[in-house]
């Protein structure tokens, strides 16, 4: 296989082989919404032969040193890629290519942190002497894979997410079947040849491309899969819970995170910080600021500040060294953001810039005079759209940034300890970050929500912990 340069066919890789369909997907350049790819579509035979394959590859002794050294491996082939990689991201998601390159770098360190962890799985001893009549008794546990993985990745950031499932999945001793998004699947196959090339065994890593509706279904009829690990939108995740039964689960389901800027704020920091974590990748991140609540006092300067910062963004052609935003992931999604301004234009909300869409391109817009009910404030907006609101005692934001369904991230800049503090306590999310944006992230951390935002955490030691079963082994002396 070649990168992007032209229209190329890209297969299936089921057992550490390469097969094409008779039923093929065009993946578009979004830039040019042009045809990039090819990709093969899998039936439900394919999708059973690839779980097979999976469950058969655990027969085979894969030691936690190999798996390290395989990971490690990979992270190095990838940084030695790095810009065939990125090349690939900017044609196939429309983000820019140093945002690109950036996400290469990130998922190198998510393979290189997981080749580590592999190296640390552990169990514990347990002192079931000390119960009267054990005393002749010793325990501990282990930790074991849990067996078939299947991991269903989204567009967004569709190398690095891929690598927050698939390396811990190896790490911790498990066969991964993957499905990539099917508008961002290219990264994935090129992973799928360069792990290959790292040395993992036949087997180990199955790649589904296709439908993903289809596809899921067909991974959830499967009951030799073992683990479901998903990214993508609650309605999804709910089925997929609601069909997997008693299979574990892990869901990162997103967010319309708010970030909370106090009296007290350094301005600067803030409005460059907010401006640079909220419009990323489009606004297309779980976690990219959506929901802005300034405190009443600050409230001018601060919309004056995010504007002066987001007037310098340069929206355009991804491969553009000076562009810092591309085109949505489809015309239909720039469409829908577009309605959801007019919407809340119509329902009272005030365009401070942006507001304007040129096909997939949708600018950077910041929304004043919103209300908690709008769609986007509301909804998962997924786009390049921040809404601002007013503030003036700490219980009422913090009351406000709980009034969601979701729970992922959230952020508060103050230099206030004890409001810090009393947010950390209150504020239902599963990371709150302090003096930044929501949107920060490094790719070591627990990072997964609560309510509609999932469960489960990624992060590769995290993530291990999701993807093994504790066993107990008690020794009768």
């Amino acid at each position: 296989m070649t990168s992007l340069t032209q229209v190329k066919q890209y297969g299936l890789y089921v057992n550490g082989e390469w097969e094409t369909t008779a039923e093929k997907m065009e993946v578009l350049n979004k830039y040019t919404q042009q045809p990039a790819a090819e990709i093969s579509v899998a039936t439900k035979d394919d999708v059973n032969k690839a779980v097979a394959s999976a469950k058969e590859a655990l027969k085979n002794t894969f030691s936690p040193y190999e798996r390290y050294e395989v990971l490690m491996k990979a992270a190095e082939l990838l940084l030695s890629r790095q810009e065939e990689f990125a090349k690939i991201l900017a044609t196939e998601v429309g983000k820019s290519i140093r945002e690109s390159r950036g996400e290469v770098e990130r998922a190198a360190t998510t393979l290189q942190i997981s080749a580590e962890e592999a190296k640390r799985i552990h169990g514990e001893g347990v002192p079931v002497e000390s119960a009267q009549g054990s005393e002749s008794r010793m325990a501990f546990t282990v930790k074991v894979p849990v067996g078939v993985v299947a991991a269903i990745t989204p567009f967004n950031v569709p190398i690095n997410l891929v690598c927050h499932k698939l390396g811990p999945a190896i790490a911790a001793g498990n066969s991964v079947v993957l499905k990539p998004a099917e508008v961002t699947p290219i990264c994935a196959l090129k992973l799928a040849e360069l792990m290959e090339e790292a040395g993992l065994p036949k087997g180990r890593l199955q790649v589904l491309t296709g439908d993903g509706a289809e596809i899921g279904e067909w991974l959830l009829e499967n009951q030799e899969v073992n683990m479901f690990t998903f990214t993508g939108s609650p309605r999804v995740g709910e089925l997929i819970r609601s069909k997997a039964g008693l299979r574990k689960v892990s869901l990162e389901l997103g967010n319309n995170s708010a970030t909370v800027v106090h009296k007290d704020a350094d301005l600067e920091k803030a409005a460059s910080l907010i401006s640079q974590k909220s419009f990323n990748n489009a606004g297309q991140v779980c976690i990219s600021v959506q929901r802005i609540y300034v405190h009443t006092n600050i409230y001018t300067a601060f919309v004056n500040k995010l504007k002066e910062k987001t007037e310098k963004l340069v929206v355009g052609n991804p491969m553009d060294e000076q562009t810092d935003i591309g085109p949505m992931i489809r015309l239909k999604e720039a469409e829908r953001v577009e309605e959801w301004v007019k919407e809340a234009v119509e329902e009272g909300a005030k365009i401070e810039l942006g507001g304007k869409r040129d096909g997939a391109f949708y600018l950077p817009t910041i929304l004043t005079n919103v209300n908690d009910e709008m769609k986007v404030c509301r909804q998962e907006v997924f786009g390049p759209v921040v809404a601002i609101a007013q503030y003036d005692e700490i219980d009422e934001v913090i009351s406000k940034v709980n009034d969601s369904d979701y729970g992922l991230q959230a952020g508060l800049f103050t230099n206030d300890l004890q409001f810090a503090m009393k947010a950390a306590r209150e504020i239902e999310v599963g990371g709150l970050i302090v003096n930044d944006a929501s949107a920060y992230r490094v790719d070591h951390m627990p990072y997964g929500g609560v309510k509609k935002s999932g469960n489960g955490k990624e992060g590769p030691k995290y993530a291990i912990e999701e993807m093994t079963e504790e066993r107990i082994i008690v020794l009768n002396l």
